[in-house]
């Protein structure tokens, strides 16, 4: 990955207040790359939106989404913005866009982690972290993941369920097993954090959003003006 020059950086702080750029150097020294989270199909705006929301406040960087017979949509009251700071990909064209999503989540070495409840899954309490860089997959509200997800997946993971109720609802699931994997990753000696390329890169995204948003309400300022 090529770097961004420090100039660059700091020619576009100047467009905004040192207290907005300590704050993207704090949420920068949280984020990660070592966990993602791939979204097979999610159907419903509500929870898909609160999965967004989630990764963002645990420090996820990258959502994946394949797309196939539904749309992904964003519901702004719940995503609450939070989508802006993240890196989408968005898999999609194909009738059925889970392989692709698979091989290329592979090829970036991470290891492919169905969440399911089905036998022979890992209780989140026991997954080891340290093998490796995880791809955490979710499916749909009704019928989990598809049966490519279920045979491809390297391991399973599970929450473990101590009332009558089987299953959490996915936004929950994702806030619950994302709590936890970045809590034990930062405890851990894990390399976690990104690299000072990968920095500078999500900085600059980051900036250039937030004077085009500022440039934006000026602009609306002068109109009402008018």
């Amino acid at each position: 990955m090529t770097g961004y020059p420090k100039s660059l950086i700091g020619d576009l702080s100047g467009f905004i207040t040192e207290r907005r750029k300590e704050l993207f150097e704090q949420v920068l020294d949280y984020r990660t790359r070592y966990i993602t989270v791939v979204l097979e199909d999610i159907y419903q705006p509500h929870n898909a939106s609160a999965v967004l929301r989630s990764c963002e406040c645990f420090g996820i960087q990258d959502v994946h989404i394949i797309e196939n017979k539904n749309e992904y949509r964003i519901n702004p009251d719940v995503v609450m913005g939070a989508s802006k700071w993240l890196d989408l990909s968005r898999y999609k064209g194909k009738e059925f866009n889970t392989p692709e999503a698979i091989s290329d989540l592979r090829k970036m070495d991470y290891r492919i982690v169905a969440t399911t409840t089905r036998e022979g899954s890992v209780s989140l309490e026991e997954f080891d972290i340290h093998k490796g860089k995880v791809a955490l997959f979710f499916g749909t509200e009704l019928t989990g993941l598809t049966d490519a997800i279920l045979e491809q997946a390297d391991e399973f993971i599970r929450i473990p369920m101590h009332g009558f109720t089987g299953s959490l609802n996915i936004s929950v699931s994702a806030a619950v097993i994302l709590h936890h994997l970045t809590l034990q990753l930062r405890l851990s000696d894990v390399n976690w954090k990104l690299s000072d390329d990968e920095r500078d890169k999500i900085m600059v995204q980051w900036l250039k959003k937030s004077i085009k948003h500022l440039r934006g309400k000026s602009a609306r300022s002068d109109s009402n003006l008018d």
